[in-house]
């Protein structure tokens, strides 16, 4: 029974790695680039859940709104400002600059609102869900159902929809795509802010499970979701969720049955394993580049 209840704790830790690797994923799948601000984003929408709620008094609802809303233009003004201008320069040239965002935004949360932690108001009022003698908190059952639902959606999206069918087109080759008349800006644009609304829909998740919300927050999740992310086969989303959940599960067993110090090394250790055995990740697939 033990055993069952670090499962499902490690399925709801990693739904929220999938969910911050669905967005990492797909801006490097369509951009080829490396977000590393994204994790930092996931404090800017908890914090925002947290000032909507506990300053503002506004209704849970209209504070969820107003969290996806202000990641999503956060994801786009960074890209505009930050990462537009470095489109041709080289991939080293554009990790460094996305580093960069990253310290902007923990000390700009730090000048705001100080160092210490804030409490994240309670926004799911869920009972548990109870099967014999296991017992599954509400949040853990609707953070994995929501990552499922937004999973199946984005999929959908990318396959079905002109704008998903324009990404695919952009991440094979951006030069012919912008010959068939595709806007490559407004393309990565478009996943700049889809994957920045990903990381705020995190954000709540991650606010409502810990309770807890400070500048550095976003930091080690957005890691380990990169991880997720790689594990899984960066560019595949079905992959980041399969990533996520396994990195979740291994971390939460980690910690249970091996030591809690020692539950992060091995979750990096774990990546290091799966790329020496399958270098592209679990459904990665090879690029061939012609030459």
């Amino acid at each position: 029974m033990d055993f069952l209840s670090n499962l499902i704790s490690g399925l709801s830790l990693g739904s929220i790695y999938a969910l911050i690797a669905l967005g990492y994923t797909m801006v490097y799948g369509i951009a080829k680039m490396l977000n590393f601000a994204h994790g930092d984003i996931i404090m800017v929408g908890a914090f925002t859940i947290i000032v909507s709620i506990s300053t503002c008094g506004l209704p849970v609802w209209v504070a969820l709104i107003l969290s996806v809303v202000m990641c999503t233009v956060l994801g786009v003004v960074t890209e505009r400002v930050a990462y537009k201008p470095l489109r041709k320069s080289e991939p080293l040239t554009v990790l460094i600059t996305a580093i960069g965002v990253s310290y902007l935004l923990q000390n700009l949360a730090l000048l705001i609102f100080g160092s210490s932690q804030k409490s994240f108001p309670s926004i799911f009022d869920i009972s548990s869900v109870h099967i014999g003698d296991l017992s599954m908190s509400g949040e853990s059952v609707v953070t994995l159902a929501v990552t499922i639902i937004i999973m199946i959606a984005l999929s959908l999206f990318i396959n079905k929809t002109r704008a998903g069918k324009a990404m695919r087109a952009v991440s094979e080759d951006k030069e012919a795509a912008e010959l068939m008349g595709i806007s490559v800006n407004k393309t990565i644009s478009l996943t700049f802010a889809i994957g920045s609304a990903l990381a705020a829909v995190a954000g709540v998740f991650y606010g409502a499970t810990y309770g807890f919300i400070g500048p550095y927050t976003g930091s080690m999740p957005g890691i380990k979701a990169f991880v997720a992310a790689v594990f899984g086969g960066i560019g595949s989303i079905p992959g980041a969720m399969i990533g996520g959940l396994l990195l979740g599960v291994l971390e939460s067993l980690s910690k249970a049955y091996i030591s809690t110090e020692l539950s992060d090394a091995i979750v990096f250790a774990s990546l290091i394993v799966v790329l020496l055995v399958k270098p592209t990740g679990l459904l990665g697939k090879v690029i061939k580049e012609k030459v």
